[in-house]
């Protein structure tokens, strides 16, 4: 996973999120949303406008997962580590996440979060996603990924990928970034350490997706901690 990762980590502390260089080919891209059909893959389908998430649909993989989705994962957590550990010195929180991905998951398996949480997404027209964090437990990793799988401007328009910051005693500033194919968008789960007048403070954060105006758009979601 090649990247240039201290840049990475720079944009991650000025805005939240920060894309990824390509990660997949066009035809890994189809692969992976072509698996949306295939329900023996997935251990549950969520409706968002019965939830009131929004309007759309997504759905859980279920164990095992996909070669790709499980090499994914696996390879993004020893480079994101790093940046948890240095927000949570900076916050003064415990950081509980190994050096292995696999102890990792395991400490979330003994605390009952058992569920794997990584997502296939797809919107047609005027579908969204409401602003919201995914959570899932008591042991959370402070950051995640979302692959765009499909080509904006060209599949389907809108669309745009939301990330919204209460900022500390002021109003919440919003950041909007357009998912290139192939590429990912690494961003915070919970919250990100901001400066403030008394130090470092926790600025809570909410993603979502604005309305897709035309087409369908396929993404995967990688989340990396397991679900109760």
């Amino acid at each position: 996973m090649n990247a240039d990762w201290n840049k990475l980590a720079a944009e991650l502390d000025a805005y939240g999120c920060a894309l990824t260089p390509p990660l997949l080919t066009r035809e890994e891209c189809a692969e992976i949303s072509g698996l949306y059909d295939e329900t023996a893959f997935f251990r549950a389908t969520i409706d968002m406008e019965r939830y009131r998430f929004g309007a759309g649909q997504y759905r859980y993989f279920d164990h095992p997962l996909p070669p790709l989705v499980r090499r994914l994962r696996a390879e993004f957590y020893p480079r994101l580590l790093p940046i948890a550990r240095d927000w949570a010195a900076r916050l003064g929180q415990p950081a509980p996440w190994p050096d292995d991905f696999g102890e990792w998951l395991d400490m979330c398996h003994r605390a009952g979060q058992t569920r794997p949480t990584p997502i296939l997404l797809r919107y047609r027209e005027n579908d969204w996603n409401a602003l919201h964090r995914d959570l899932y437990g008591d042991l959370v990793f402070p950051l995640q990924v979302v692959i765009g799988l499909d080509r904006p401007g060209e599949d389907y328009t809108g669309g745009e990928f939301l990330l919204v910051e209460q900022r500390p005693r002021a109003q919440s500033r919003g950041t909007v970034t357009l998912l290139p194919q192939g590429r990912g968008l690494v961003f915070t789960t919970r919250d990100r350490p901001v400066r403030s007048s008394r130090g470092w403070s926790a600025a809570p954060v909410r993603h979502g997706v604005s309305t897709v105006r035309s087409g369908l758009r396929h993404t995967l979601g990688l989340v990396l901690h397991d679900a109760k």
